[in-house]
């Protein structure tokens, strides 16, 4: 979910057949060392974004080192395109080789975005990839009290779906067996994905997640930003390049190219996440013996912590800062910072504006009300997060 909502009439095109175009002759089929591949969602309200950032993209384009290549649904365009991006000076037109048409393709189905990869493996095969999802995002879940299906990021308002979280682990899960190693980035251009339980999902398919604990503006990343740093070190690691685009982003929010809103960002290496789920599970064993007073001081850390758009979306280290000084009795200062310290060590990089200076790079669910905490406790547990380190048990009793 970007902050933008924007009316548009949907018209839905009749079935026509794959249209290949010319653009790719220049070599692309030799491995390169990088291939970023964009599935550019504009079936929605964000529609008018979509070539804005593409532009953003053609200041620097496809290199002898790097791929850049979008799959772009458009409701405007009234059809799906694959581009090739190539560099130009027009800031205002999306030149780019269409090497694809497409009828409109149902941009929140899951399988849609793993045909795309694999197609941009086979055409644009590189030593490393950076898979980037452009569109809404409402966290892990849709907040119960909103109507329609499950829509956790990438919502397609031809069709009415969206990927889920539980989906977008699967499309890790085959996009790492299609590329024969763990996906080197996975990055959601998008509102309210940086949770540890969307980090979990796909932890055992995926090198780098990059993800923002709050909305993100209309704009999005600023993809020029990315690229103008990327360009001069091609072969830079997975760590560098998420590197890149948090500085940028946060840069470019800070009265820079994209003028001045509060925004968060951050990157997590998710070989770390190990450590993180072991030291939270012995936390939740340890929650799950509290009496009653020292119960209500975590229910009240959780309410004063930073929060994200919804209530029950919080940040795990200032909960965790603000739970040690409230003195509980059964937990002692080695439960917290073993915690802490864990969820430190995932996070590469994280920038936030003045505005939420208590966000410290990762989201989790902290529900305070038994309802909120009802109506999506059948969901939480299919979580691989919610099996890994008993939350879920930790919050049932925190909540009964």
């Amino acid at each position: 979910m970007r902050k933008y909502l924007l009316a548009f009439l949907v018209v839905m095109l009749p079935l026509t057949a794959n249209i290949a175009l010319a653009g790719d002759d220049d070599g692309e089929k030799a491995p390169k060392e990088w291939t970023f591949l964009i599935f550019l969602n504009g079936n929605n309200d964000l529609d008018r974004f979509g070539a804005m950032d593409i532009n953003e993209l053609e200041k620097f384009g496809s290199d002898k080192n790097i791929n850049v290549v979008v799959q772009w649904a458009s409701l405007a365009n009234k059809d799906t395109r694959r581009l090739l991006v190539r560099q130009d000076n027009n800031p205002k037109k999306v030149t780019s080789p269409t090497v694809q048409k497409m009828p409109a393709v149902d941009m929140g189905d899951w399988r849609k975005l793993v045909e795309f990869v694999e197609w941009g493996v086979k055409n644009y095969p590189a030593k490393k990839y950076f898979v980037d999802i452009w569109n809404h995002g409402r966290g892990w879940y849709l907040k119960s009290n909103q109507h329609g299906p499950t829509r956790d990021i990438s919502f397609d308002d031809n069709t009415g779906n969206a990927i889920t979280t539980l989906q977008l682990g699967q499309a890790m899960e085959e996009i790492a067996k299609l590329i024969g190693h763990k996906l080197d980035i996975y990055g959601s251009d998008a509102c309210l994905m940086g949770m540890a339980e969307i980090a979990e999902e796909m932890a055992d398919n995926v090198e780098v997640f990059i993800g923002s604990e709050e909305l993100e503006p209309g704009e999005g990343w600023p993809y020029d930003g990315l690229m103008k740093r990327w360009v001069v070190n091609p072969s830079a690691s997975a760590a560098e390049v998420s590197k890149y685009l948090v500085e940028e982003y946060f840069a470019s929010y800070s009265g820079g190219t994209q003028g001045t809103q509060s925004v968060t960002l951050s990157a997590y290496d998710l070989s770390k996440m190990d450590v993180f789920k072991k030291a939270l599970s012995d936390f939740s064993g340890k929650i799950l013996k509290l009496e009653a007073p020292d119960r209500q001081k975590i229910m009240d850390s959780f309410r004063s912590a930073q929060m994200f758009t919804f209530d029950d979306y919080r940040d795990v280290i200032d909960f965790l800062n603000i739970a040690e000084k409230a003195g509980i009795y059964g937990l002692k200062a080695p439960d917290f910072s073993s915690v802490r310290d864990a969820a430190q060590d995932m996070i590469i990089i994280n920038k936030a504006s003045d505005d939420y200076s208590r966000a410290f790079g990762l989201a989790m669910w902290m529900p305070s009300s038994a309802s909120d905490y009802g109506a999506n406790l059948e969901k939480y547990t299919q979580l691989k997060f919610d099996r890994a380190t008993r939350w879920g048990d930790a919050l049932k009793f925190l909540l009964q």
